[in-house]
């Protein structure tokens, strides 16, 4: 059942799972987590830290696997590496290092079996408790200038339940997502009607079948999420590939009037995706050219090598 008293609580924990064994970007992959494979000059998860600590979310918990030695030193402190630059006066690149260190307070939860999303989320359950939360995955880099989190967490504010982020794209790749199926708007509803960015989600379809979708707005990787999530992610059984899907859980939320509601926010904003080789790169390309120091002479270097193709 629906937990009221959770209604208004403020949205303080962020859940990022980190326990995927990257296989796509093997033999990169092999001693490093895939979170942790630089973009430009920050690791990706770095980007995701940073975006939940700018929405207000300083509590962080990595779900992690094997290697996670890698991410657990990246968010601490570097003594040796911050004595040498201290030593050298390099303060520019100590404001580096220490920059990633203070930006959230970070736990590290072990998945053990990789069983999917829904499974990585229920292993926050013990940190997170009975408040709302997010969870952010790291193969979608949200623009800083794009502020989508801290619109999930207002919509969670103002209508309770839990709020999925939603991407419109093109009816030939949504086979490729979770596709919303969407509740006509109630007369008179102002805030959720089609001309903003919420819509009320009445289930999901993950990855549908090529023409079967029942939208063109594709989940992408925020939520925030209900702590009644818990409950139902236990009592959701393996779906695809044998792993408890997220999706699953989300369509019962919104498919059934004893839970919450389930908001989608229309996200139109700039989005990387890291998810696969030839995504990672397009990503590299995209914020190396958006990059303050870097941008304008890779961007004019990148013309003359396009052109000369």
């Amino acid at each position: 059942m629906h937990l009221h008293h959770t209604a208004n609580a403020p949205v303080i924990k962020a859940v990022i799972p980190a326990a995927g064994l990257g296989t796509r970007f093997l033999p990169a992959t092999k001693a490093t987590p895939k979170e942790m494979l630089p973009v430009v000059d920050k690791p990706a998860i770095q980007y995701v830290v940073e975006e939940a600590a700018a929405a207000g979310l300083t509590d962080v918990l990595m779900i992690t696997g094997r290697n996670k030695r890698a991410l657990e030193d990246h968010f601490d402190r570097a003594h040796e590496l911050e004595s040498l630059l201290q030593a050298k006066g390099d303060t520019d690149r100590l404001a580096l290092v220490r920059a990633s260190s203070s930006l959230a307070t970070v736990h590290y939860a072990r998945q053990g079996d990789p069983k999917g999303l829904g499974h990585a989320v229920l292993c926050a359950e013990a940190h997170v408790g009975d408040k709302p939360f997010a969870v952010l995955l790291g193969d979608d880099l949200i623009d800083p200038r794009d502020p989508l989190l801290a619109r999930m967490v207002e919509v969670r504010r103002q209508c309770g339940g839990s709020v999925v982020a939603l991407m419109p794209v093109p009816e030939d790749r949504i086979h490729l997502y979770g596709s919303a199926i969407v509740r006509p708007p109630a007369p008179g509803d102002a805030t959720r009607d089609a001309d903003g960015d919420v819509r009320v989600l009445s289930g999901l379809v993950e990855k549908p079948a090529p023409g079967t979708a029942p939208s063109n707005l594709a989940v992408i990787g925020r939520y925030v999420l209900d702590p009644e999530i818990f409950g139902v992610l236990h009592e959701t059984p393996p779906g695809r590939g044998g792993e408890i899907q997220l999706t699953d859980a989300l369509h019962t939320l919104a498919s059934d009037d004893r839970y919450g509601p389930v908001h989608g926010v229309v996200f139109e904003g700039r989005r990387y995706d890291t998810g696969d080789r030839g995504d990672y790169l397009r990503a590299q390309v995209q914020l190396a050219c958006e990059h303050p120091e870097l941008g304008a002479s890779f961007t004019d270097w990148l013309r003359k090598y396009a052109a000369a193709l």
